[in-house]
C-alpha cells in the first residue's frame, strides 16, 4: 500500500494588504477616551456686539487713555471667550491694581461679564 497523505493541512488565512480594515486578523480600533474637563463659564459669542456695547460705554467713561482701552476690550474678549471668565476678570484686576480703573469701574465689568457668559 503507498503513503497516502492526509488532506488535513491547516491552511493560512489569505494576508490582507491594504486600507480594507474588516476580515480576520484586523485590528479593532481603540475606543477613544473623552477626557472631561469642568465646564467653565465663558463669553458667549452670540451676545458679543451687546458686550462689545456696554463694555464700550463702561470704558468710555473711565479715566482710561483710549487706544488702550481698544486693547484692553480686545484682551479681555479673547481671554473670556477662549479661555475662561475667571482668567479675564484676572486680567481686570491687574488694571485696578494699576490703577487704570476705579473699584466702581470693576465692579460694572465683572457683572457685565457674568451676564453675558455661559457654562462651556
Amino acid at each position: 500500500m503507498a503513503d497516502i497523505k492526509s488532506n488535513n493541512a491547516v491552511k493560512k488565512p489569505p494576508v490582507h494588504q491594504g486600507g480594507s480594515s474588516s476580515g480576520p486578523g484586523a485590528r479593532k480600533p481603540k475606543p477613544k477616551i473623552k477626557v472631561g474637563s469642568k465646564k467653565q463659564a465663558m463669553l458667549n459669542t452670540q451676545k458679543l456686539a451687546p458686550f462689545k456695547y456696554d463694555m464700550n460705554e463702561i470704558l468710555s467713561a473711565s479715566a482710561m487713555d483710549p487706544a488702550k482701552s481698544s486693547s484692553f476690550l480686545a484682551s479681555v474678549i479673547a481671554k473670556a471667550t477662549r479661555v475662561s471668565t475667571r482668567e479675564a476678570k484676572d486680567f481686570i484686576k491687574t488694571f485696578l491694581d494699576a490703577g487704570d480703573l476705579t473699584k466702581d469701574e470693576f465692579d460694572k465689568i465683572n457683572r457685565l461679564m457674568d451676564k453675558y457668559s455661559k457654562y462651556r
